[in-house]
């Protein structure tokens, strides 16, 4: 499973590289399309709606690896739960039967996306194991109001307004006592080289981080249902998918581009370019230190990967020459593994786009850090603790 992990985490770079490119370009002909011409519409449209399934399934690979860029946000559960679902069937033997259901008018949530996904794959996992002579495993979703008396008998409960992810299987079930230490880590009782316990503890360290609580039921002979809370908040709080016709702020300043993948350099140069900034295009961490020594002019903005040979996004942004060292900065990145982490934590102040992402996600980005409506530091400082409110990269052991 470690090395498993490994290697999607690996393929998630190269993946959410390949798919910033086609996502990027894809919007660039959006834009330019005729809307008379209703064959390149309507082919434009399609790779789009590919585009964002694809990464999605990057998403997953990433929240499979357990290594993934966390960035809280408004989420539909149910409509979570469907697009993972082939997924799960995957990972399940042929005489389980998965179940989903949910509320049409359910609200939303506050969360990662991935790490819910690891939620799902967990506990799906952890059912398969107490079926292994098949049976039934059923994810619902749904609304819930919890009252005083019913948070009183959970510590970490408090009454109020709740979306419910219930995943209950038909297993063996559960005696008290072992249920009552399902979520301590390396609490297991599989055999030796079957698991390290630690499975059940992400599970309560992921919905504990993102406000929520968990109920089990189990009685031996009679499966298990965990029930997973997470508050509900207004979905009106986050723009739609619409947004993203909208037009997007442009801008007219200097912007130093850094990026090692010469295909996904190129389109974010055509993409910049098209918004009215004037873009410097480097390859590397030397090649923009040269860039910027010998450029007259002041350099506004440095869009630049995290990981990359020889020299790492955080060692360029150091390093830069004096006259512009006063230049904003935006860190992108796909890499999902130890070596964006051992360049320091998200800080609270740190301006970050996770890859793939679209134009308009950069553009947004952009003028908020230009226009000072988004703090942001210069360099990652690697004693800030994370916050709700930035990025943030984890790494769970696997299972």
């Amino acid at each position: 499973m470690e090395a498993l992990g490994t290697l999607a985490g690996g393929l998630a770079h190269d993946y959410n590289n390949l798919m910033s490119v086609i996502t990027l370009y894809s919007e660039i002909l959006a834009d330019r399309v005729d809307e008379s011409d209703s064959i390149c519409r309507d082919a434009v449209d399609e790779i789009e709606k590919v585009s964002e399934r694809a990464a999605s399934l990057g998403q997953q690979l990433l929240a499979f690896s357990r290594k993934q860029v966390l960035e809280p946000k408004v989420l539909d559960l149910g409509h979570l739960v469907s697009e993972t679902k082939g997924m799960l069937r995957r990972l399940l033997s042929e005489d389980i039967d998965l179940h989903t259901s949910d509320e049409c008018r359910r609200g939303s949530v506050m969360a990662d996306e991935g790490q819910i996904q690891q939620i799902l794959f967990l506990l799906a996992a952890n059912a398969r194991d107490a079926m292994p002579s098949g049976g039934r495993l059923s994810i619902e979703t749904k609304n819930a109001e919890i009252g005083p008396a019913f948070a009183e008998r959970y510590p970490d409960l408090r009454a109020g307004s709740y979306v419910s992810l219930v995943v209950s299987d038909t297993g063996a079930g559960m005696e008290a006592s072992i249920r009552d230490r399902v979520f301590e880590p390396f609490f297991t009782t599989k055999a030796k080289g079957s698991g390290t316990g630690l499975g059940l503890a992400t599970v309560y360290g992921i919905v504990n981080q993102s406000g929520g609580a968990v109920v089990v039921n189990s009685e031996p002979g009679q499966g298990t249902s965990f029930n997973i809370y997470l508050p509900r908040v207004d979905a009106g709080r986050v723009s739609s998918n619409g947004a993203e016709t909208e037009k997007l702020p442009a801008g007219s300043e200097t912007i130093l581009l850094v990026e090692d993948e010469n295909a996904l350099r190129r389109a974010l140069n055509m993409a910049l370019t098209q918004l009215g900034y004037e873009v410097l295009e480097a390859d590397s961490g030397m090649s923009a230190l040269t860039i910027a020594a010998e450029y007259a002019s002041k350099i506004d903005l440095v869009v630049t990967d995290v990981v990359m040979p020889k020299m790492s996004g955080p060692q360029l942004v150091k390093q830069l020459p004096g006259s512009q060292s006063g230049a904003r900065v935006i860190y992108i990145s796909g890499h999902a593994d130890e070596a964006i982490t051992g360049h320091g934590v998200f800080g609270r102040d740190v301006a970050f786009l996770a890859k793939p992402f679209s134009s308009g996600a950069l553009a947004r980005k952009i003028r908020k850090v230009l226009d000072g409506a988004e703090p942001h530091d210069r360099a990652w400082n690697g004693l800030t603790r994370p916050t709700e409110d930035s990025p943030r990269i984890t790494t769970v052991p696997a299972t």
